[in-house]
């Protein structure tokens, strides 16, 4: 007795603990993933127009119009993509709705079959989809879960998803023009701020990995560090042609 007492307290510590990380990243992606593109496209754009040597209020200008021209074009873009991803959902819904009204049978061996295939023994699978199926809606979620890979009642929203670009993107983008706004005349303090929101930035995504933070923050850093110098060397180049 007190060894089965034993082995359940520990299937039950077990159960207690047992955690995932958010694999999908809900919040991850709108959020620190614009954050990262508004810092790495709008420091590279100061400084690859401060490479061409001009004054530090067409800089500023530069990375102001940089932010908010980012910022719509990300909100309008993400907010295209889910709008198109979900009336591609629903029409494909719509199809599997009509499936299930017009032939409630083959669409109920069908979902008897999948079962099988997952190793479900045959009469316990056509006893399951036969439950499953009395109620059209829960069939709906399960054909829809089973064979498109997704749940109806959990969709995108367009919306949420363009303003949260929009803000995530206008944030980070803001970070290399604020010293400028704050007082600062030269692109220095811009471009160490803006490579410690990418240090950060990249330790935060390092929450929802197996990565540490100090590599996940380490590359972000190189990446965005890289492109600014690339910029700038453009800028530099570019700016002494035109000139």
């Amino acid at each position: 007795m007190a060894i089965i007492e034993t082995e359940a307290a520990l299937h039950e510590a077990h159960r207690d603990n047992h955690t995932h990380r958010d694999v999908n990243g809900g919040w991850l992606r709108p959020a620190v993933f614009g954050a990262m593109d508004g810092l790495v496209s709008n420091l590279a754009l100061m400084t690859g127009v401060a490479g061409g040597s001009v004054s530090q209020q067409t800089v500023v200008l530069s990375g102001l119009a940089g932010l908010a021209a980012g910022a719509f074009s990300m909100a309008a873009g993400e907010y295209t993509s889910v709008a198109s991803q979900r009336e591609l959902v629903e029409a494909e819904l719509d199809v599997e709705r009509r499936e299930l009204r017009k032939h409630p049978k083959d669409e109920e061996a069908e979902l008897a079959a999948l079962y099988e295939a997952r190793g479900v023994e045959p009469r316990l699978a056509r006893e399951v989809a036969r439950q499953l199926s009395k109620d059209p809606e829960q069939a709906l979620e399960i054909h829809a879960r089973e064979e498109l890979g997704i749940d109806p009642g959990d969709l995108p929203s367009p919306a949420v998803a363009a303003v949260s670009s929009f803000g995530s993107f206008a944030l980070g983008a803001l970070l290399p023009v604020l010293p400028y706004l704050l007082g600062a005349s030269s692109l220095w303090p811009a471009v160490l701020l803006a490579l410690l929101g990418l240090f950060l930035c990249g330790a935060v995504v390092a929450k929802v990995t197996a990565r540490t933070w100090w590599y996940s923050g380490l590359r972000q850093l190189a990446l965005g560090g890289a492109a600014a110098g690339v910029t700038y060397a453009l800028g530099s180049l570019f700016g002494t042609a035109v000139g």
